[in-house]
């Protein structure tokens, strides 16, 4: 059976480099960046560099061609002044723009897009101030940061496309990845005086497995109409965490994500030498 053709923004990148060993054992992969080397310098294989940024789509088009499915994991990387920062923020909303609307031009079924927990960090901000426990995704997204609201309006704009209303009745089915934190380092060096910042890294931890199955299923799944028939879903990009804030039951209702690792399992350890010390200083 042939593979499924699958492409990838932003292959060069942390979130699509710590996946694409098992993407390319299970689909037919075409790898886009501007780069063909990782943050570590090491050169990635098969990559084709090319600017999504590019209004003229006609320079990229070629590569969306009988895709199945795009991953946009694609990004530029924010500035440290406020007002440059909203810049850059805007070219990744149109860079979004530039893959919908080739998706749509080239036939391209599903588009996965790699988004923020910061869709909706305002929320966690209360959280932290004892004033909510729990975020889902059919909250209303509210961030006050422009990398935040970046990944709202790229969750937006994927609800227009996924309508139809703006393209002659063509959908672009789409799913939004709320990726929360999907590194094994973030508990390192917290301590007892540090406990909200142990639990957040706790609830907020994604394992490699588990993002890989969250990709996979998302790619896959046959249907992922909303209550409204929009080929349209939101999903907290998490692992089974016991910590955990965010809601993923809807990931496991739509497209039958079941996370396999849990970080209080998985740091057990950290967290057990964490809580020896809270006890010592009470």
């Amino acid at each position: 059976m042939a593979k499924r053709k699958v492409l990838i923004t932003g292959g060069t990148g942390y979130i699509a480099g710590r996946m694409l060993s098992e993407l390319r054992q299970r689909y037919d992969l075409t790898i886009l960046d501007i780069k063909d080397t990782n943050r570590e310098g090491e050169k990635v294989e098969d990559v084709i560099i090319i600017d999504l940024l590019d209004k003229d789509r006609d320079n990229y088009r070629q590569y969306f061609q009988g895709v199945d499915s795009v991953v946009h994991c694609g990004f530029i990387g924010s500035a440290s002044q406020a007002h440059r920062q909203f810049w850059k923020e805007l070219d990744n909303v149109a860079m979004c723009y530039n893959v919908y609307q080739t998706c749509v031009e080239e036939g391209v079924r599903r588009a996965v897009v790699c988004s923020s927990n910061h869709a909706a960090d305002f929320y966690e901000r209360l959280i932290w101030q004892d004033k909510m426990e729990f975020v889902t995704p059919d909250m209303i997204p509210l961030s006050d940061n422009y990398y935040g609201w970046a990944k709202i309006s790229y969750e937006s704009l994927g609800f227009v496309f996924a309508t139809g209303a703006m393209t002659d009745g063509i959908r672009l089915e789409n799913v939004q990845l709320r990726i929360g934190g999907p590194r094994e380092t973030d508990i390192e060096g917290l301590g007892a005086s540090d406990l909200k910042r142990v639990h957040r890294a706790l609830g907020a931890y994604l394992s490699l497995q588990d993002q890989v199955q969250l990709i996979v299923k998302s790619i896959e799944a046959e249907d992922i109409a909303d209550e409204k028939g929009v080929p349209f879903q939101i999903f907290y990009g998490i692992s089974d965490n016991t910590h955990r804030f965010w809601s993923i039951q809807n990931a496991r209702d739509v497209i039958g994500y079941a996370p396999e690792d849990d970080s209080q399992t998985r740091f057990a350890d950290q967290i057990s030498e964490v809580l020896a010390a809270a006890k010592n200083e009470s």
